[in-house]
């Protein structure tokens, strides 16, 4: 069981201690803190050390005010590094430093005071008591922090005049509030930042090792957004470049990289920058031959032998050559992807799950050329026989990570240069009709709107729609005629494939409740006075719409019919079934 050190302690306590030095470690995000935070934590501050205004009201012996925690570890140099409080330490630091630039050239005696306790938390001291204003109790190797020396200047100096970073910037504005409080609290001087220093608290929070620190935080802050893997590996990288002297022209292509990620990758919890990291490490998996379907967490992953796979140039390039094919299909970028290519990317967009996304990956970097392109027609092919077995796969074994097992191995046979056959997990074409025709198809199912997609672009006028447009599933027969006039004899057919297509979002909201002779005009486009209604862009139902003014039952029958067996036809035709 992990170890932790938890000791409530002032900030006096907890910074001017003899031992203590914080470190910011490369790893960290920047210091983002911005005018708002600040003034909320002046007001805070003083709210607490004068209660209504008055001095009086405060009881220094009993009144206390908690600043959070401050989560760290010890490092092999022995600094305290910081996981959780960096923003807060930080502007505290920057505080303490504008009342210590107020009070050095003040000779009363309380000023003296206030001013060799603050010294004691902002520099060393050696054991007698003596300040070293060149050690600071605080230190940031932030990678991606270009300003960090300016906050360590600031500290040492108190000089921001040419200063333009938010540490220069926070840094005046305590000035400006610590001039407007002294002009009228003359006497009451000093009692401020004591009182911030004796009565504040904070609870630092000891870890034994990096992985608790980060735990505890995940655990604890719920509000700040935790350190994500990139975060982790990014400090390697940034190791890795500065030990070869590349380091500014590292942190600007990580810069670039991130901005990509973030651009492309959706990142509800964690980094966009995790994803593309993710999406690698089945390429290195596949090159080491791991067929197991457990998949360890990303940073047990990269961390082995000492993060070996990020102290090379290989590796950072990859991920960089990586986001940028991942940007182009995106993008879809008709110079980099012929259109029939394009839409076999377009129907994997809706795939049952996201493992297609890993293969793909891994299929890019083992077949690219020296520009970073892939042959048209293989990769169209492969597209082609990996849409087909994971959408029979999502028919036939449902289960979430039930796709890992047969696709591990197909990935080591990609970056072996050998064919992509799945020998072992070929379908039965009467066993897969049977599961088909009696698979429930409901809207809430991946699998649904997978299916209908896949449909839809067997329609070879079927032009490529753009990514961003929002696809619904729509009911050709619609649900409130059956309500008003139980037309169907079985009303599960209502459900069935063979009664639903694909429809972009506006249309569908329009045509929904219609009879299908009504239906035609939404499907087609029409006029009306104030402009006109643009029809759908769904081949099939356009053709539909022309061809037919009704759609029945028995019409839902033959659909479904044609939809399975020429899925099937095209498990045939990418050699998935048995003989």
């Amino acid at each position: 069981m992990s170890k932790l050190n938890i000791d409530q302690k002032t900030v006096k306590e907890l910074f001017s201690a003899k031992k203590t030095k914080f470190l910011i470690p490369d790893y960290q995000r920047p210091y983002a803190w911005g005018e708002d935070e600040c003034q909320t934590l002046w007001e805070d501050l003083f709210n607490f050390s004068f209660p209504e205004n008055n001095c009086d009201n405060f009881d220094s012996e009993s009144d206390e005010y908690f600043l959070g925690p401050i989560v760290t570890f010890k490092n092999d140099k022995g600094d305290m590094e910081i996981i959780d409080g960096q923003q807060r330490l930080t502007t505290l630091m920057l505080l303490l430093r504008a009342f210590y630039d107020k009070f050095k050239n003040m000779k009363d005696d309380k000023s003296e005071k206030t001013r060799e306790q603050i010294e004691a938390c902002i520099w060393k001291t050696d054991e007698f008591g003596y300040v070293n204003t060149e050690e600071l109790k605080i230190n940031s190797e932030v990678a991606t922090d270009k300003d960090k020396d300016e906050f360590l200047e600031i500290l040492r100096t108190g000089d921001v005049t040419k200063g333009k970073s938010s540490y220069a910037k926070n840094y005046k504005f305590f000035q400006d509030k610590i001039k407007e409080f002294t002009e009228e609290y003359v006497s009451y001087t000093p009692l401020l930042p004591l009182r911030i220093m004796q009565n504040c608290i904070l609870l630092p929070i000891e870890a034994e090792s990096q992985d608790t620190a980060l735990r505890i935080f995940s655990t604890l802050n719920d509000r700040g957004k935790p350190l994500s893997d990139a975060d982790i590996f990014k400090a390697q990288f940034y190791k890795y470049y500065s030990d070869k002297g590349e380091k500014e022209s590292f942190i600007e292509k990580w810069k670039a990289l991130e901005v990509l990620c973030n651009s492309i990758f959706p990142s509800s919890s964690g980094s966009a920058l995790d994803e593309i990291f993710t999406r690698y490490m089945y390429y290195e998996r596949a090159k080491q031959g791991i067929k197991q379907t457990t998949t360890e967490a990303l940073r047990k992953f990269y961390e082995r032998d000492g993060y070996k796979l990020l102290k090379n140039d290989e590796t950072f390039e990859n991920l960089i050559d990586l986001a940028n094919f991942w940007n182009d299909i995106y993008d879809q970028n008709v110079e980099r992807f012929s259109e029939d290519v394009l839409k076999r990317l377009y129907v994997l967009n809706y795939a049952p799950n996201g493992m297609w996304t890993y293969f793909v990956s891994v299929y890019y970097i083992a077949n690219r050329d020296a520009e970073g392109m892939l042959d048209d027609n293989e990769f169209y092919n492969f597209l082609s026989k990996i849409t087909a077995f994971i959408w029979a796969y999502a028919v036939t074994n449902p289960g979430v990570n039930a796709l890992r097992t047969p696709l591990y191995p197909e990935m080591i046979n990609v970056v072996n240069k050998q064919p992509v056959k799945f020998e072992e997990f070929l379908f039965s074409p009467e066993q897969l009709e049977n599961k088909f025709r009696n698979f429930d198809f409901k809207n809430q199912r991946p699998i649904t709107k997978s299916m209908l997609t896949w449909w839809a672009f067997q329609e070879p006028e079927q032009e490529c729609l753009p990514l961003e447009k929002t696809i619904e599933i729509e009911h050709i027969y619609p649900r409130n005629r059956q309500k008003i006039e139980q037309g169907l004899t079985n009303p599960n057919n209502m459900e069935s494939l063979g009664n639903k297509s694909i429809l972009e979002k506006k249309i569908n909201i329009r045509a929904s409740d219609y009879r299908f002779s009504d239906k035609i005009k939404y499907y087609q486009g029409f006029t009306t006075n104030k402009g006109k209604k643009e029809g759908t862009a769904i081949k099939e139902l356009i053709n539909l719409s022309k061809s037919v003014t009704d759609f029945s039952e028995t019409d839902i029958g033959q659909r479904e019919t044609k939809i399975i067996l020429e899925f099937i036809e095209y498990l045939k035709d990418n050699g998935l079934l048995k003989n």
